[in-house]
């Protein structure tokens, strides 16, 4: 299985906008579309974005077990190969 990143966009809670600005070390962020400022930085940013970021992350878990579900059938077809006792549906 190949490694894999994630990248989730965030949105702005008030105008759903995806441009903000931030301080250095991202403790304060500012929607450029719409001016809201989000005083808990990042963080606050990305509670509101949580069940953006959880459907993200399960889709990609159902993908990977489906993919890691075909990769062992395939491994084990490949293992019993010539055998007539055992067979795969």
């Amino acid at each position: 299985m190949k490694d894999r990143k994630i990248t989730v966009s965030l949105s702005c809670a008030t105008c759903g906008a995806a441009d903000f600005e931030f301080n250095e070390d991202r403790s304060y962020v500012k929607c450029k579309t719409c001016n809201r400022e989000y005083l808990g930085g990042y963080d606050e940013l990305v509670e509101f974005n949580q069940a953006q970021i959880n459907a993200v992350v399960n889709k990609t878990k159902q993908q990977i077990g489906k993919e890691l579900k075909e990769e062992i059938t395939k491994s084990l077809k490949d293992a019993f190969r010539g055998n007539k006792f055992i067979k795969f549906k």
